[in-house]
């Protein structure tokens, strides 16, 4: 349970419930007559919205929201054009993967592999009828270390399995085994270092195939049956080619001079083309001798020799130096983001010129490409190639003044700050913060747009935290953390939900903020708790309880003591977690959210302890109010069929997981719906209803698919409807 953590709206994905089920005499709590309804379950229940009628039980079915076919993923970027001489390589890589179900693919960075690949998924896409999967590890890479883990869940959820997310990588590469069996999918691994990082996202059987991209060759995953294809820079013949393609005239000896100086990178070669085509003025004679010059000695030439992966460093350094000012002020600043991709308002907030016209100039300079985000697709997105951000990164260190680049961070901190608050709030709605509201208004509609946001800036996110620390922005890395728990809460990215608040315990403790230290020691902590960790969740726990005596809100102690008190439930002591969560339950007098969460862990304690009536009468006295939190009524009717049935009420039992099954499905809380499917079925077999039974089970394995396409189709539909991860 998120309980004061993650108080707000939980699943909702925007769209009002409607009125809730009227169920068996209008008893939908510990025996209380809420409403003057009088339906019973009979025939053939059906549930249906917010509608159960029945005379008495016999089957029940419940229908979810309408679900559309699960798109078929596209994930690869799309082919660019002119395409030159590449044709043994199409073949080779038609030949491979006929015979292998795994290829490695290796050349220098900025030699055209990416491209390679997609222009052969083009051609080969009858092959693949169930899509193609695609991830780039640069964009998750830390230290050399990639979240593999994080790799796995966007690719589940492209499959439609992300409702049902494990919380271990271990058990999430053997769900994506499961959910890629027997399909025939190309999947695409970009800027593989190690053999490591890709043996997790091996397919299962069947007629997948996994293409893995890497500037080296990795000899290890010959040993794991794969084929090896070598895509090396164009030779000059082939390079002459591609400039023809832009400057038909080219004479043939200094085209192949203009390709040697470009290392035969096809991407250092349109750079070099933009520049000449869009100065009418000057000849490829002209580019070749200023480029000749840029490599001579005077020019510190050695920086860009093809054993260093920089070929085309003269190159960038002319487009760079023939870039508009605007457009120039742009990639230095981008020289000093640690994020990957970028936005218009990102780079404004950082100072720099983010209009169409600044960031067209870098599109056409071949310096820049748009990056379309399945997360979150209304949104203009754009990245560098990575050896052009590496370029960027060097020509920033070298060229900009230190002040400068210190500001440009710091402007990127804000901006993500701010927005990551937004986000939150829009997220969860009135919970406990520690940081100030954010300026500005909500760019956010609502839970599912924001959840998406963050999604598609997760990587970037816990870059710029990470380069917050390092700058020491301590209030900014803790409040960071802070809004971040809407995403790593409802999203589950353990990895970096413990890396980034690691970094904010110690952000927190150089504020001086022992409230804030407490704020992330607990998100830490429901972490651990959350992967089952217990000893390691206790120990978190543990410096927050000390620190309670510096502070004077109340509602920190109680989250503090909430914690304690799951911990405590998971560890099979009930009676202890039912004494914390009265505590907690105290703490929270005053806000009427909180009341109602910490009733519901309660509850769960008291059914744990075997206190079943007592159960019903916290949620009773909880739940009296106005019935304005539909999340927590359906959760806590869930609780309520628990306890009818510790109590020996099967049939108020049934009653209740009914009810919170209808709520569920009307709030697209499709994990708690087929716990409460899976409980009406078990309570089938104790008032000996097989009927009801079986139907429940059919209705379970049909929510099922009907969740996946759904989730499917949210996800690339640009709905982001809410998952359950």
């Amino acid at each position: 349970m998120d309980g004061q953590e993650g108080a707000g709206n939980g699943g909702l994905s925007g769209a009002s419930p409607g009125p809730h089920a009227a169920v068996a005499g209008g008893t939908t709590s510990g025996g209380r007559d809420r409403r003057p309804a009088h339906n019973t379950l009979a025939g053939h229940a059906v549930v249906h919205g917010s509608v159960v009628q029945a005379e008495r039980i016999e089957s029940l079915t419940v229908v979810p929201r309408e679900a559309g076919p699960l798109p078929v993923p596209r994930q690869l970027p799309v082919a660019t054009v002119p395409f030159v001489n590449r044709t043994a390589e199409l073949s080779g890589l038609t030949s491979a993967l006929e015979a292998n179900r795994l290829v490695a693919v290796s050349g220098l960075g900025g030699v055209g592999k990416t491209q390679l690949v997609a222009r052969w998924a083009e051609e080969v896409a009858e092959r693949f009828p169930d899509g193609q999967l695609y991830a780039d590890l640069e964009d998750g890479r830390r230290d050399g270390a990639v979240d593999v883990s994080a790799v796995l869940a966007d690719f589940l959820v492209a499959l439609g399995a992300g409702d049902r997310m494990p919380a271990t990588p271990a058990s999430r590469a053997a769900l994506f085994r499961t959910a890629t069996a027997g399909r025939r999918l190309l999947i695409v691994l970009d800027n593989v270092q190690h053999a490591p990082e890709a043996r997790p996202l091996f397919p299962g059987p069947g007629g997948a195939r996994l293409l893995v991209l890497s500037r080296r060759r990795l000899p290890s995953l010959v040993l794991d049956g794969a084929a090896e294809l070598t895509v090396d820079p164009l030779d000059e013949r082939a390079g002459t080619e591609l400039v023809r393609c832009w400057r038909h005239d080219a004479a043939e000896g200094t085209a192949e001079r203009l390709v040697r100086l470009c290392g035969g990178l096809p991407l250092a070669l349109r750079a070099a083309g933009h520049r000449i085509v869009s100065r009418s003025h000057l000849t490829l004679e002209d580019a070749v001798r200023e480029l000749d010059a840029a490599e001579g000695p005077d020019a510190g030439g050695a920086r860009w020799s093809v054993d260093d992966e920089v070929p085309a460093e003269a190159v960038f350094d002319r487009a760079v130096r023939e870039l508009p000012d605007a457009a120039r002020e742009l990639y230095e600043t981008l020289g000093c983001y640690p994020g990957t991709t970028f936005t218009r308002e990102a780079v404004e907030a950082a100072g720099a010129p983010g209009g169409p016209e600044a960031i067209g100039e870098l599109l056409t300079a071949h310096l820049a490409l748009r990056h379309a985000s399945p997360r979150d697709p209304e949104v203009s997105r754009f990245r560098l190639h990575d050896v052009v951000r590496a370029h960027a990164r060097r020509h920033a260190r070298e060229h900009v003044p230190a002040e400068r680049r210190t500001a440009a961070l710091r402007g990127f901190v804000g901006f993500c700050v701010t927005r990551a608050a937004h986000a939150d709030h829009a997220t969860f709605g009135s919970r406990l913060r520690l940081q100030p509201d954010p300026a500005g208004t909500c760019p956010f509609t609502g839970r599912a747009q924001a959840l998406e946001w963050l999604e598609a800036e997760r990587s970037n996110l816990l870059a710029v935290l990470r380069a917050a620390a390092e700058l020491g922005e301590h209030d900014a890395v803790w409040q960071l953390c802070e809004s971040l728990w809407a995403l790593y809460h409802s999203r589950k990215h353990y990895s970096d939900w413990i890396e980034s608040h690691r970094l904010g315990i110690t952000a927190a403790q150089w504020s001086a903020r022992p409230d804030a230290e407490i704020r992330m020691r607990n998100q830490l902590a429901r972490a651990h708790y959350e992967l089952g960790e217990w000893e390691r969740a206790g120990a978190e726990i543990a410096p927050a309880e000390e620190l309670l005596p510096l502070v004077d809100e109340r509602r920190l102690h109680g989250v503090v003591w909430e914690t304690r008190g799951l911990i405590a439930l998971g560890t099979g002591r009930a009676e202890e977690s039912a004494e914390l969560f009265t505590r907690a339950l105290r703490a929270n007098e005053g806000d009427a959210h909180g009341v109602v969460v910490q009733s519901y862990n309660l509850a769960q304690a008291l059914v744990g302890c075997g206190r079943a009536g007592e159960a019903l009468t916290v949620l009773d006295e909880a739940m009296a109010g106005p019935a304005d939190d539909a999340l927590m009524q359906m959760r806590a009717q869930l609780v309520r069929a628990r306890a009818h049935r510790a109590g020996g009420d099967a049939d108020a039992a049934v009653v209740c997981a009914v009810d919170a099954a209808v709520r569920a499905a009307e709030l697209g809380q499709y994990a708690k719906l087929e716990q409460a499917l899976d409980l009406t079925a078990e309570l089938a077999d104790e008032v000996s209803d097989d009927r009801l039974r079986r139907s429940g089970l059919e209705q379970a394995a049909r929510l099922r698919e009907a969740v996946a396409a759904d989730a499917g189709r949210e996800t690339d539909g640009g709905r982001g409807g809410p998952r359950a991860r």
